[in-house]
């Protein structure tokens, strides 16, 4: 488990400037989510914490990869894509394998910013017009009677992750078509028993894709990272919010607890001087006896 916590702060190679560092997809996404943050990890170092790795989406990925490299070997349509009407067969690129890989993936030099632009791409299809189609594999498990769609708000990201990925290839000089596809699975709960097996429901959502805010996101990002100040937090960024309010109630609780550490110092130093007082006056008293009962004899 310690490997899902942040180790501190990474080398400056992989920061912002650094030999390593790229702008890719997710770390743009992230700008979008949450500038404070971006700089943060970017600028300063310090990601997010990282969450517990979804090995079973990772399988179903995986799977799903070699199933259409099986038809991309023999240059046939997958079955889904006859279902679902779509005219095209998985792409064969000799750099497939290298768009493919985190840390790696497609790769192209922003000419106005000077920046590595990178993504990660799960698969690319092309059509009979020779244009690539983007597509993500994603993996869920609904309540019983419950459908796969792309209408909540937090799969905006989803959205954004295909158009930046749309983006990427035409910045290789390829033809590229608006409209990618999301291949959901969908675990299924209405089965008798587990058995050893999980069951899937396979649906090809399409998505048409608008990578105009691509550029213009690119060149806010590095004007972000390039100001020597720590931008706005998002209204919305539950990591801030967190940090801000686990801040207040630490501030808080040290300041009651320095208020009373130093009430009982006081309290002490009273009783101290209270004693010491009583003391010299008691001393007084006792040679005022001494004195008196001298001068009697």
């Amino acid at each position: 488990m310690a490997g899902f916590y942040p180790k501190g702060k990474r080398s400056a190679d992989w920061n912002y400037g650094g030999a390593k560092w790229k702008l890719s997809r997710s770390k743009l996404d992230l700008f979008i989510e949450c500038p404070r943050c971006f700089y943060v990890d970017n600028k300063l170092g310090v990601a997010r914490p990282k969450g517990f790795p979804f090995n079973l989406n990772s399988a179903v990925d995986h799977l799903l990869k070699k199933e259409f490299d099986g038809h991309r070997a023999a240059r046939t349509a997958h079955p889904l894509m006859a279902k679902y009407g779509v005219d095209a067969i998985p792409f064969a690129h000799a750099e497939l394998n290298i768009w493919r890989e985190n840390f790696e993936g497609i790769q192209h030099r922003h000419d106005k910013s000077g920046l590595l632009i990178s993504g990660a791409v799960d698969d690319v299809w092309v059509n009979s017009q020779g244009e690539l189609i983007v597509v993500d594999y994603k993996s869920t498990s609904k309540q019983e009677g419950g459908k796969v769609s792309l209408d909540a708000e937090w799969q905006d990201g989803y959205k954004r992750q295909m158009e930046v990925y749309q983006w990427l290839l035409r910045r290789k000089g390829f033809k590229v078509s608006d409209t990618g596809y999301f291949v959901y699975a969908n675990g299924l709960r209405d089965r008798k028993a587990f058995d050893g097996k999980l069951e899937f429901d396979v649906t090809l959502i399409s998505y048409t894709g608008d990578d105009g805010w691509v550029e213009e996101a690119i060149m806010k990002a590095k004007e972000c990272l390039d100001g020597e100040k720590l931008p706005e937090p998002s209204q919305y960024c539950e990591y801030c919010n967190y940090r801000k309010l686990a801040q207040e109630v630490q501030m808080r609780f040290v300041k009651k607890k320095t208020e009373e550490t130093g009430n009982d110092k006081n309290t002490k130093i009273t009783k101290s001087t209270k004693i010491t007082k009583n003391t010299r006056r008691k001393k007084k008293e006792h040679e005022s006896n001494d004195a008196t009962t001298n001068s009697l004899f």
